[in-house]
């Protein structure tokens, strides 16, 4: 799903003169580090939406002609910074009109209503009351531009998405919890009946330096491999939830050589959709 902002103009990407109408060239300024907080977004996976309302807009009182110019240069600018906007949606009405499309209604958004996007990551970034508005009718985050929440700060509130995920899973012979959280460290705390199988468990939370806790109760009065199979399937569930769209993440390999073994591991959590494992046991089981 698309992750989306929908962003004003006047005050959000260009200062506000103090007439609230920016139509010369003369008035175009940009908010300051707007460009390079839009960068930053964007290599999150972020597309751009603008959505703005500009009073009168084709009248005798703001002419196509005077608008145009000033918004040419905005949005040459930003391409030659390599950033594009999606669609630019603008109400040209005031609010006397009382039509459907001028914020914080949604009628410029019906189409992206309809065919949806990424409501719980999008956002709506203004400097107003009504885009804070807009936000909540749409169902998604919203950003007030002022001297106390910058574009900086809307940037670090953004760009670090909640990695975290609960995974429950139950069967005739299992039941099983994992919460995982990406982001933070504390110690493991797992319970699944098999002491040897909590230390491997562990070993992946301490080594990759998140939080995992996993409760699992399974028959294993009548053998281990339904819990250790369940554990597997809820685990690797847990992470794929919690890694989202999986934007920005690598393949990695490792090689850990010992006096007793040799272990290399090749991972690829982009989507390969297949495990490949080669060892080889001088017994029937460990641990």
């Amino acid at each position: 799903m698309r992750k989306l902002l929908f962003i004003d103009r006047d005050g959000t990407l260009l200062d506000e003169p103090e007439d609230y109408q920016i139509d010369s060239l003369a008035k175009v300024s940009f908010v300051k580090n707007a460009i390079p907080s839009l960068l930053l977004l964007k290599a999150k996976g972020y597309r751009f939406i603008l959505v703005s309302n500009q009073d009168g807009l084709g009248t005798t009182s703001f002419p196509a002609s005077d608008f145009e110019p000033a918004q040419k240069l905005l949005m040459d600018t930003l391409k030659s910074c390599g950033l594009e906007f999606d669609d630019i949606l603008i109400c040209p009405h005031f609010a006397q009109d009382k039509c459907a499309c001028r914020k914080p209604s949604t009628g410029l958004l019906k189409s992206y209503i309809r065919e949806g996007f990424d409501y719980e990551n999008s956002a709506v970034i203004g400097d107003r009351d009504t885009d804070l508005e807009l936000a909540e009718r749409l169902g998604v985050r919203g950003f007030k531009l002022s001297p106390e929440t910058q574009w900086r700060d809307i940037v670090a509130a953004l760009g670090q998405p909640s990695r975290k995920a609960v995974r429950v899973r139950k069967t005739k012979e299992t039941s099983i919890t994992v919460k995982l959280d990406l982001d933070t460290f504390s110690p493991p705390r797992i319970s699944t009946g098999l002491r040897y199988l909590d230390h491997l468990l562990e070993q992946i939370a301490y080594h990759a330096s998140f939080d995992i806790e996993i409760d699992a109760k399974g028959d294993l009065d009548v053998d281990d491999h339904h819990t250790i199979e369940d554990i597997a399937l809820a685990f690797g569930e847990a992470l794929r939830q919690a890694l989202g769209d999986k934007w920005g993440i690598g393949r990695f390999g490792f090689t850990l050589p010992m006096d007793e073994c040799r272990a290399e591991c090749l991972l690829d959590l982009s989507g390969r959709p297949y495990s490949l494992y080669e060892a080889k046991y001088s017994r029937d089981k460990v641990g």
